[in-house]
């Protein structure tokens, strides 16, 4: 076992209990961490004569004080959460054997060069888009969240050679950033540009790549490199020094984190002054609704300008909600998220209309062939959907995040893992050039936020599957995965077993250390009632009801439903089983007659999956098929089929009143057969 040289770490960020958790569990040592970690405390506390910390440093729910329950639900940390899906395990494991090391790869051709040469003051030109330094972050943070679950000595040894240069790259006073180090420094011109430059943003990502390589490794290089850049940030545009909003969010969640890691509120202060200055334009310049800089942040009710910069806004007040009971932040947070989820969001959880600026558009303006859905948004609108669950409790934010990633996000990585789509449209002609100029997956961009935010997110999916609050489990994604939690000190056992999203049979095994009671919630998924989505955007044409049937030990039971959650309260026993049947008709669902693009449009829907028609599968052309209100459609798995899956069929009618086959597939298995046509909204005709 590697040996971290605990005792050496200064006080502020050495591991805490539920780092060492994390590393024995997936060494496999069992409870060998708990007496070490408890050694080691003891070492550092006689060493720093300060209190050990017991926070976990990117929990927001561990924020309360020692003793007190928590305020708000927390996840169970993803690399607690071994996950065994047929369709989650796949993708997990191309991400790290082909995703990670070909992106790596692909930043070799400028992103690493532009710190090799700063570090060696090679004095040769910046190679790139002035915001590339961020990217490698990324695929840093990807990496870490990677090894944090399979370690892998080769790769650590590559991130630390990429480390050793990032520190060579660092000016003496802290700054970091290429951009304005090549050919050589340039003192006078940075920060001189806050609106465009993205210097900030390349900082939050820093902080983020730090704190979860630290994590992951406990080594020091990479976190004392970016604690240092904190600090000479935090001194720039603390409290009582000037004034400054970065041009792109994302700064704001990282100093949260580190604020949590170094329990340090300079870090927390200094983020909660740059979402609050935003709107205010007395010492500066507006940035617009672009930006998010037209309003005070509390008085924004409609989510406008560029989708993935507003998400990361929407993350950062939704920690600082939860860590300070903000209600003038909580009540925007309410408006905003109505307002994307009742008419800014594809049926696919996609948000962003226009790829004009990479925005939102007006209300209900939600086109499809031109439709933007950026891969990045799709991410950030999970991030902040979780966030809202762990504010609030409720199921209907799990519920957009499982549309998203079985929809919008899953749509975005090729089968091979080394090609994406930046842009995720709902209809393509076969012509228009949607993906940066290319009609089909891209093995990378110019510029390439999307491949790389696939890196760091993709290890983390287990994160989303169960969380905690007082004596209640959360059961919010069936994923087959196995996990254990602590209840009043008490471990418990769960593991899920299920096909899901094939079929919605869930078998979920409980299995506490001793009898105890507690309760479990199960989601019970918005697409079993009468819309696939919360909120009135979409419906069903014939809603067919979907009774979710559950036993204990094979005995069925009476269920309450509280905030979209089967609640579950009863004494636990080892070995104690929940059945849960989910039915998954086929649904044609339909639009608010205010979105034009879908009128007299009609789409289809399975689970949580939504299905598009490939021109590769149908004789008739894509906009010729008519697929009226009784038409009789059927599944059918076929496992020769993009490795298997569920297709839906069907006779419809064509232009010239012959009946046809019809083939639809799940939209985010589009254009793995090359180039064609596809259609999620179909017509439809009501005769």
């Amino acid at each position: 076992m590697k040996s971290y040289h605990i005792d050496e770490i200064s006080f502020g960020h050495f591991f805490t209990e539920a780092m060492y958790r994390s590393w024995y569990h997936q060494q496999g040592v069992g409870k060998a961490y708990l007496s070490d970690f408890m050694s080691q405390k003891s070492k550092i506390q006689n060493k720093t004569n300060a209190p050990a910390p017991i926070l976990d440093a990117i929990r927001p729910n561990k924020i309360s004080e020692a003793g007190k329950a928590p305020r708000h639900a927390s996840a169970v940390p993803f690399n607690m959460v071994s996950i065994t899906d047929h369709f989650w395990t796949a993708r997990i494991t191309i991400n790290r054997n082909k995703t990670i090391p070909s992106v790596l790869e692909k930043c070799r051709e400028g992103r690493i060069s532009n710190f090799i040469n700063t570090s060696e003051d090679n004095q040769t030109e910046f190679k790139g888009i002035f915001y590339d330094d961020s990217d490698l972050y990324k695929v840093l943070e990807g990496i870490a969240y990677s090894l944090q679950s399979n370690p892998d000595d080769a790769l650590e040894s590559i991130v630390d050679n990429i480390i050793g240069h990032i520190a060579g790259a660092q000016w003496d006073d802290g700054y970091l950033n290429t951009y304005y180090s090549l050919p050589k420094k340039q003192h006078d011109a940075r920060w001189h540009d806050l609106k465009n430059k993205h210097e900030l943003y390349c900082a939050g990502h820093l902080i983020e790549a730090a704190i979860a390589y630290y994590q992951a490794t406990g080594k020091t290089t990479l976190i004392n490199i970016a604690t240092k850049f904190a600090s000479y940030i935090t001194e720039k545009f603390g409290h009582h020094s000037e004034s400054g909003v970065p041009g792109h969010q994302e700064i704001e969640i990282a100093l949260i984190k580190l604020s949590r890691l170094k329990k340090n509120t300079k870090y927390l202060k200094l983020a909660k002054k740059f979402l609050d200055q935003r709107g205010h334009h007395d010492e500066r310049e507006s940035y617009g609704e672009y930006a998010q800089d037209h309003l005070p942040i509390t008085e924004q009710t409609e989510a406008v300008g560029h989708a993935v910069r507003a998400v990361y806004m929407y993350c950062a007040m939704t920690d600082i909600a939860m860590m300070t009971n903000a209600q003038t932040y909580i009540q925007a947070l309410d408006a905003l998220w109505d307002n994307v989820v009742t008419k800014k969001m594809y049926i696919t959880g996609g948000i962003g209309a226009r790829h004009a600026l990479e925005s939102f558009g007006d209300n209900y303006e939600l086109p499809n062939k031109y439709a933007y859905s950026e891969t990045c948004a799709a991410i950030g609108s999970i991030l902040w959907n979780h966030r809202m669950f762990q504010l609030k409790r409720e199921s209907r934010y799990i519920d957009i995040i499982e549309t998203t990633l079985y929809n919008a996000f899953s749509v975005s990585t090729a089968p091979c893992g080394e090609a994406f789509f930046y842009v995720n449209p709902l209809e393509s002609d076969g012509e228009f050039l949607f993906n940066k100029n290319a009609i089909t997956h891209q093995p990378w961009f110019d510029c390439s936020c999307c491949p790389t935010n696939i890196v760091r997110f993709v290890p983390t999916i287990g994160e989303y599957i169960f969380a905690q609050y007082k004596d209640e489990l959360y059961v919010n994604l069936y994923i087959a995965s196995k996990s254990q939690i602590e209840i009043h000190g008490q471990k418990i056992g769960i593991t899920i077993e299920t096909k899901y999203p094939k079929d919605g049979e869930i078998k979920i095994n409980i299995a506490p250390e001793s009898t105890k009671q507690f309760k479990i919630k199960l989601r019970i998924p918005s697409w079993t009632k009468e819309t696939p989505l919360p909120g009135d955007l979409y419906k069903y044409l014939n809603p067919t009801p979907s009774e979710v049937v559950i036993n204990i030990n094979d005995q069925p039971i009476q269920y309450q439903i509280v905030n979209g959650y089967a609640v579950i309260d009863r004494i636990w026993h080892a070995g104690d089983t929940i059945n849960i049947d989910i039915p998954m008709p086929i649904q044609q669902v339909i639009s608010h007659e205010k979105v034009q693009d879908n009128h007299d449009k009609v789409a289809l829907q399975r689970g949580p999956i939504v299905y598009c028609a490939e021109s590769i599968d149908n004789a008739i052309p894509i906009p010729k098929i008519d697929l009226g209100d009784n038409t009789i459609l059927k599944t059918e798995y076929q496992s020769d089929l993009l490795t298997g899956n569920y297709i839906i069929s069907g006779q419809v009618a064509s232009a010239d009143t012959k009946e046809n086959q019809f083939i639809a597939i799940p939209y985010y298995a589009w254009a793995h057969r090359g180039k064609g046509k596809m259609a999620v909204w179909l017509k439809r005709s009501t005769t």
